[in-house]
């Protein structure tokens, strides 16, 4: 097909008239689109709240452990001076 078999290919198939949409369609579009609107909501607040959850765990361990301090020595040193 050349460039001018093509445009009219696809002006033909603009001017035909669409199918006609079933009546209850919108109706359960939009009940679709409420409910997948809830579920992506109640996903997203149960990740914040996992989050915020980890960030608090990890606070109070962090407070409680003191992962940033040197644990006491557990051995004498050698005594050499004597």
């Amino acid at each position: 097909m050349n460039l001018r078999e093509r445009e009219a290919a696809v002006r033909h198939l603009l001017e035909q008239v669409p199918p006609p949409v079933p009546p209850d369609l919108y109706a359960e579009v939009v009940r679709r689109g409420s409910r997948m609107q809830r579920r992506r909501r109640l996903a997203r607040r149960t990740l914040w709240l996992l989050l915020i959850a980890a960030v608090v765990a990890f606070t109070v361990w962090a407070v409680v452990a003191r992962p940033w301090v040197q644990p006491p020595s557990e051995v004498t040193p050698p005594v050499t001076d004597w």
